[in-house]
């Protein structure tokens, strides 16, 4: 597999209308921004995308829909994941047949399986499709953690090239980058820790805040892969009221109301995310203005 991830990854929020229909323009509109912003790769679907609220028709248009837009100008990375392995398959089926550049696969929420069960579910799927993936370990959503040793033995298949890691422990990359035995391409899935990521050995990271500031993440990205520590830091340093104000309520609520403060798209969320508190509204708004993205 050749495709390698770097630099600022933006976990794209999926736009809605007032009623909870998907708003296909201003979605076109903020991959192409995301674009010339300078984000080096788009995960449409993913948890930031609302995919579970998503039915399968909506998965498939969105991930069409970023492709299309996008037109190769850089990788798509499908948000695939399901508890169920059946279910994945075909999502990541899907997201091969009509281009896609790799899958973004979830660890099973809900079902809790074993080590065995996360190996034997991920192995198949890989097999099944043949198609580059990335795991997406993420305790805190899916209650499961995958075990270094596991995802070393998954690494082990061919198409299995990478992971998102939202576990926040940055011993982490460390210890997968012992573990594996090829190049695996590792993602910080925590805004916070994305500097402190690449310093632990990690290659870029998959951002919910780069909905709102993808020049500012990419900028940070940029100077660290250049051997700017000092400005990586600084960027670090002025982004970091940014992260904490996108998770002062559940992912995507407080980015969406973001993207609404910045005219980037309405903050409309599906049950059963519901709008942001008034509370957490002049903390999103407060922190737009430090960062000075809003007047």
């Amino acid at each position: 597999m050749t495709l390698w991830l770097t630099g600022s990854i933006t976990a794209l929020i999926t736009p809605m209308k007032k009623d909870g229909s998907l708003d296909i323009k201003r979605y076109e509109e903020l991959v192409d921004w995301q674009i010339r912003e300078g984000s080096s790769a788009l995960v449409p679907v993913g948890t930031t995308g609302e995919s579970p609220t998503l039915t399968q028709e909506e998965h498939k248009q969105i991930v069409e829909i970023a492709i299309k837009v996008t037109n190769k100008r850089v990788p798509i990375l499908a948000g695939a994941g399901s508890n169920s392995t059946q279910e994945t398959i075909e999502k990541v089926s899907f997201a091969k047949k009509i281009g896609a550049d790799a899958a973004l696969v979830v660890t099973p929420y809900y079902n809790k399986p074993t080590q065995e069960g996360l190996y034997q579910h991920y192995n198949l799927i890989a097999n099944k499709t043949e198609f580059p993936i990335y795991i997406y370990n993420i305790p805190g959503r899916s209650v499961i953690d995958m075990s270094v040793e596991t995802m070393a033995r998954l690494a082990e298949n061919p198409y299995i090239i990478g992971v998102k890691d939202a576990t926040a422990d940055l011993q982490r990359p460390i210890k997968v980058r012992r573990a594996v035995k090829k190049p695996f391409n590792q993602l910080s899935g925590e805004d916070g820790t994305a500097v402190s990521f690449l310093a632990a050995g990690g290659d870029g990271c998959i951002s919910v805040t780069a909905n709102i500031a993808p020049r500012l993440c990419a900028e940070m990205q940029n100077a660290w892969k250049e051997g700017s520590v000092a400005r990586a830091i600084a960027l670090q340093d002025k982004l970091t009221i940014l992260h904490d104000a996108m998770f002062c309520e559940a992912n995507p609520i407080p980015v969406k109301y973001a993207a609404s403060l910045l005219g980037l798209a309405g903050e409309m969320c599906r049950l059963p995310l519901t709008p942001l508190s008034e509370k957490s509204r002049i903390e999103v708004r407060h922190a737009l203005e430090e960062v000075g993205l809003l007047d």
